[in-house]
């Protein structure tokens, strides 16, 4: 089969499923493709190019995704219902792709067309929103932090350890606000509420620049 930019990004985000960020290598993507390393090169510069190209898939695709949710809102849908749809496709995207949050957050640093977009539409909605645009970098970043994090806990492999109801007992004894107040609610309930709650906190601004 002819060696493609499409079908070294897709060896390069199956390799990257397995070994990570770090582990990742042109070599080990040639290998998947049956081809030569240096044959990669006619078609991807480098392993930073590459990586640049396959944020920009995870982050198209979440692009895209938003677009369609955005499109589906009701003619009365606010600006935060315009945020929760950007993020909620957004987390969705991060996790159909292994990897795509760490792709995420590296992706300013890459130049990568997907992320900007991402970026650009969530700024423009808070601008319209009226957002005062000194605050606006920030607030939409730290939306995009927040999403992005969110992701990585969840993509975590890290096992939960076993704990005894002696354990409980005394952790709960010892730190019963933390206990009690830890959220039981599923990841989806949580991720919406937590956006929510960011939305809260970027209306202040509103308020304050209205009042």
């Amino acid at each position: 089969m002819k060696l493609t930019q499409e079908r070294i990004v897709d060896a390069g985000m199956a390799t990257f499923a397995e070994v990570g960020y770090h582990g990742l290598s042109m070599r080990q993507v040639a290998q998947r493709l049956h081809a030569r390393a240096g044959s990669l090169y006619y078609h991807v510069k480098n392993k930073d190019d590459l990586l640049a190209l396959m944020a920009d898939r995870v982050c198209h695709h979440a692009y895209d995704a938003g677009t369609v949710a955005m499109e589906a809102l009701p003619p009365e849908a606010t600006w935060r219902d315009r945020v929760e749809a950007q993020a909620v496709t957004l987390r969705r995207s991060l996790v159909e792709h292994p990897g795509g949050a760490i792709l995420l957050a590296d992706s300013p640093k890459m130049l990568s067309t997907g992320g900007l977009s991402l970026m650009e539409r969530l700024l423009r909605t808070l601008l319209d929103a009226g957002v005062p645009a000194e605050h606006s970098g920030i607030a939409a970043d730290t939306l995009l932090s927040y999403i992005t994090g969110f992701v990585l806990q969840e993509q975590s492999e890290s096992e939960l350890p076993a704990i005894t109801a002696e354990r409980y007992a005394d952790l709960r004894s010892r730190f019963p606000l933390t206990i009690e107040q830890t959220p039981r609610h599923s990841q989806d309930e949580k991720f919406r509420r937590s956006v929510q709650l960011l939305c809260t906190a970027v209306e202040s601004l509103i308020t304050a620049r209205v009042s």
